[in-house]
């Protein structure tokens, strides 16, 4: 009895097998098994010619400036539409800071800045308008004690950083920041003010916290912090500098 040909090469051909775009074997809805896979010099010729193909048939949005732009425009656009009616956070669900989390993200990855702690657009005061920390959205005070509005505002040419709250107590703290690379800094609480204008010094030297600039352009700024809280600012006053 003749030997089928497929058998002698192993390789079973069947009209309800095929290939993904990546050469691996997909699954016969039909069969319900799997059978061989095309070598493996063949699925790497594969994929370098999907490759080559997707890039030349698709070209990615940043390969232009303009690209880059509008893609940062509508991811930015997608971020500020999802926290607005989150009340800073307060009123996030898990599922609100996950998704949150995610298109933050999104954002990070599109960041125009390099190095953020060495330009520029960093300093000034900005709003608070998102984060995690239960501290900064007092989220242990009824309501009608959480302050308003929150701000922070730095300055890299003195190395400074200061946080604001407002109405209704308007308590601040201001701190000394050491940059550990161009994106995160050690910041090191110096001196609070109660009522905004009873200095109290810091207790210790261990008042300390982190820094990372994740996402900074002249609108917005993403930052993150110990146990990756996140931190979401929109640019208040770009002249802004805080009080030696």
């Amino acid at each position: 009895m003749a030997i089928p040909p497929c058998l002698k090469t192993g390789v079973l051909k069947s009209p309800a097998i095929g290939f993904n775009l990546t050469g691996s074997l997909m699954k016969s809805e039909d069969s319900g098994f799997a059978v061989p896979t095309k070598s493996k010099s063949i699925r790497k010729v594969d994929r370098e010619r999907l490759r080559i193909q997707a890039v030349f048939s698709f070209p990615p949005v940043f390969l232009t400036k303009k690209g880059r732009a509008e893609k940062q425009k509508q991811l930015k656009q997608e971020l500020l539409e999802a926290i607005e009616p989150l009340e800073r956070g307060a009123t996030a669900t898990p599922d609100d800071q996950l998704r949150i989390d995610q298109l933050a993200r999104k954002v990070e990855a599109v960041n125009p800045t390099k190095e953020p702690l060495k330009s520029d657009l960093i300093n000034g005061k900005w709003e608070l308008i998102y984060t995690t920390s239960a501290l900064r959205l007092q989220a242990k005070k009824p309501r009608f004690l959480r302050s308003i509005t929150n701000y922070q505002s730095i300055n890299m040419d003195t190395l400074k950083v200061q946080t604001m709250e407002t109405w209704p107590f308007y308590n601040s703290v201001t701190g000394d920041l050491k940059p550990l690379n161009s994106k995160k800094a050690v910041v090191k609480l110096q001196v609070y003010k109660i009522l905004g204008f009873i200095p109290v010094k810091a207790p210790n030297d261990s008042v300390r916290g982190e820094l990372e600039v994740t996402y900074v352009d002249e609108e917005l700024r993403i930052s993150r912090g110990k146990g990756n809280l996140l931190f979401i600012l929109k640019m208040f006053d770009p002249t802004y500098r805080i009080p030696l």
